[in-house]
């Protein structure tokens, strides 16, 4: 099995200010001739997957307004699925992923939705199962936040709902007997009969088994409950970055540690970690162009995305003031104490801070063959069974990639040349569940 690799659809690059770079793309998220354009060449690169990130509201909790979310980075977010049907209309063979949250949504209109794909496709479909973690989310859709606790709660039933509904045909129920009139057995049709603390659907689902008998789970974070929830039900995690090798190869065997306990091969769970290439055809070119995205960089494209994420509202604080001492009124203190704890050890101010936050995810500048060298290394050395490509802007960075790494990954002999399956279980080595 070779390394695998996903590409982060992002039409305005996945850095915050990827879309202000010189030969950037001219912004809009839904420009289809761009999206064509890089689920193509993603293919041609035999990608195993695309994957499209959602979010179901626009950032509005810094100053208690959408102004400066949308001044300072786009926020647009196309629906995902109706993007992904259209891109399976023009490939073949790559996987096409995209973000569902169990906190707002019902698993009848998930499952129906994800299996409607996965057929259209042939088997290509795939869902990031994520929390909703704004008041905003919940707000658009007639709720109130759920705990930290109790959405993971909610996210595992509603994995095993959305997966019922699926397995309510068995696969063998549609007959298709046109000389008798018998299109399908009823016999192999049952009620879901779902009726639990968080969902009521009776099914059975009005779309038969998909191809893939369930479209591929994925879930991203990097949280204690996060690492189980993913151990038990998770077919693949965009898991949070690690700083280096050793430390991204003790969570890698942690995570399959925990699989294999949950009665799982270690091989059932693979683990992708993001990482956003800036590549040049020297290292000085690379470290030229890492610079100049980070001084395009504008602080409160940081601090709206992180007060929202974080549920305070950073415009309280000077942006030339010292990072303050907030651990403690934060709900999610697991996933933000050290990033401030760091932040308050080296005495930034807020705007060193979003600096800092903004390069802190794994962006790797160098040249084609450093960052293949290192890419194989990982792999080869189990600390990631692949990566989600995120270039930090478009279409350069993706170009980059596609056209100087991948070859060089496949003279390596960690990546493929060619497909050697039609789905995306198929291209990830993952077993096809049973009905």
């Amino acid at each position: 099995m070779s390394l695998h690799l996903a590409l982060f659809l992002e039409t305005t690059g996945c850095h915050y200010a990827g879309w202000r770079m010189p030969g950037a793309a001219k912004p809009n998220p839904t420009d289809w001739p761009l999206i064509k354009s890089l689920a193509q060449k993603a293919e041609a690169a035999k990608f195993d997957l695309i994957f499209m990130a959602d979010k179901l509201s626009i950032d509005d909790v810094y100053g208690d307004s959408v102004t400066e979310a949308v001044r300072h980075r786009v926020t647009e977010r196309p629906e995902p699925f109706t993007v992904l049907s259209a891109l399976g209309a023009v490939t073949d063979k790559i996987g096409l992923a995209g973000t569902i949250s169990s906190s707002v949504i019902q698993p009848f209109a998930a499952a129906r939705t994800l299996a409607t794909l996965d057929h259209l496709t042939g088997g290509r479909a795939g869902w990031n199962v994520v929390t909703s973690t704004s008041d905003a989310e919940a707000a658009n859709f007639g709720q109130t936040l759920l705990s930290h606790e109790q959405r993971y709660e909610k996210a595992e039933a509603f994995i095993e709902a959305v997966r019922t509904l699926w397995d309510s045909w068995a696969d063998d129920a549609i007959i298709g007997d046109r000389e008798n009139g018998i299109y399908a057995d009823g016999s192999r049709i049952r009620y879901a009969g779902i009726d639990n603390d968080w969902f009521s659907s009776r099914g059975p689902l009005n779309i038969s088994r998909p191809p893939q008998g369930h479209p591929v789970t994925f879930q991203a974070g990097g949280s204690g409950p996060f690492m189980e929830l993913a151990a038990r039900t998770a077919d693949a995690v965009f898991a949070a970055e690690k700083p280096d090798l050793a430390s991204a190869q003790a969570w890698y065997a942690a995570v399959k540690a925990r699989v294999v306990a949950h009665g799982r091969t270690p091989d059932s769970l693979k683990i992708l970690p993001g990482l956003q290439p800036v590549i040049g055809r020297t290292q000085k070119e690379a470290d030229d162009l890492l610079a100049e995205l980070k001084q395009l960089h504008h602080p409160l494209a940081t601090l709206t995305h992180l007060s929202n994420t974080m549920n305070y509202d950073w415009a309280q604080h000077d942006l030339d003031g010292p990072v303050p001492d907030i651990v403690g009124q934060l709900a999610r203190k697991e996933r933000f104490a050290p990033m401030l704890s760091h932040a308050r050890e080296q005495g930034m101010t807020v705007r060193q801070f979003t600096k800092w936050v903004a390069g802190s995810g794994f962006i790797v500048a160098g040249t084609a063959q450093s960052l293949a060298a290192r890419i194989a290394e990982w792999y080869q050395q189990r600390a990631v069974d692949g990566f989600v490509v995120m270039p930090p802007w478009i279409p350069e960075a993706s170009d980059a990639f596609f056209n100087e790494v991948v070859p060089l990954l496949q003279e390596r002999g960690v990546f493929r040349t060619a497909y050697q399956a039609d789905t995306l279980r198929g291209h990830l080595g993952l077993e096809r569940p049973a009905g």
